[in-house]
């Protein structure tokens, strides 16, 4: 009798051999390159296995040679824009300006492809993908050396703030793009009606109490909010190391 994990492989497109290709000129590599371009450009919700198929001048039925499911493209676009994530080496304890970068970086990826964090946010790292493996590797080597019992459990601290914030923060720059203002407008407009609904309320209307400076640079603004929580997750895994 066939056991468990043999009646019910993981569903994941890295779990079993590719496929060979009956039509050489169509490569898995390009239609996961074009797919990574239209999620950019247009979200998950925009992206079906008959418009790549248009798009490659191709029939869907090609594609699913390749791809057999929206759900596999979605897991090796996933893994392709992972290896643009960077991780710098450490070799002693100086463990966080590394894990900084690290996250940081992740940041970037998520804000280059704002599909991405939402597909991690909804998944998890439970993709299987060799770019997203090497990546969860080289920071459990990070917290490995620099002495944590629980490298995993460093990884998820880190990354569950780096998900949910680009995942907040790529929304908040969807709806800017949608505005059609740059972002600085965008928050000069919004600032006022923001302003009116905290007052009364001390702590939150101390967030709101912005210069033109910050209104000017809204970039600066968002970089400095991610490190100051950033920060402040890496002390909670700095005392936790010190236990």
């Amino acid at each position: 009798m066939a056991d468990r994990a043999t009646q019910h492989p993981i569903p994941s497109v890295w779990a079993r051999p590719e496929h060979k290709p009956d039509q050489p000129t169509l490569s898995r590599a390009a239609i996961v390159r074009e797919a990574i371009v239209m999620l950019d450009a247009e979200g998950i919700e925009a992206l079906s296995m008959r418009k790549l198929a248009t798009r490659l001048n191709a029939g869907a039925a090609s594609l699913y040679r390749h791809v057999a499911t929206k759900d596999e493209l979605m897991e090796l676009a996933v893994d392709e824009v992972a290896a643009e994530i960077h991780v710098p080496s450490s070799d002693g304890p100086d463990w966080r300006p590394a894990v900084a970068e690290a996250a940081r970086s992740f940041r970037t990826t998520a804000l280059r492809h704002p599909w991405l964090s939402s597909v991690l946010g909804q998944a998890g790292l439970a993709y299987l993908g060799p770019n997203l493996m090497s990546y969860s590797e080289r920071l459990a080597t990070l917290f490995a050396v620099a002495g944590f019992e629980d490298p995993n459990g460093a990884i998820d601290a880190v990354l569950s703030y780096v998900i949910g914030m680009s995942t907040t923060e790529a929304a908040w720059l969807l709806t800017v793009a949608r505005s059609g203002e740059s972002e600085a407008d965008f928050i000069a407009r919004l600032l006022p009606a923001a302003q009116q609904a905290v007052d009364g309320h001390e702590h939150l209307a101390k967030g709101y109490a912005v210069t033109a400076e910050t209104i000017a640079d809204p970039v600066a603004l968002r970089d400095a909010k991610f490190a100051y929580a950033l920060d402040i997750v890496l002390d909670g895994l700095e005392v936790r190391l010190a236990r």
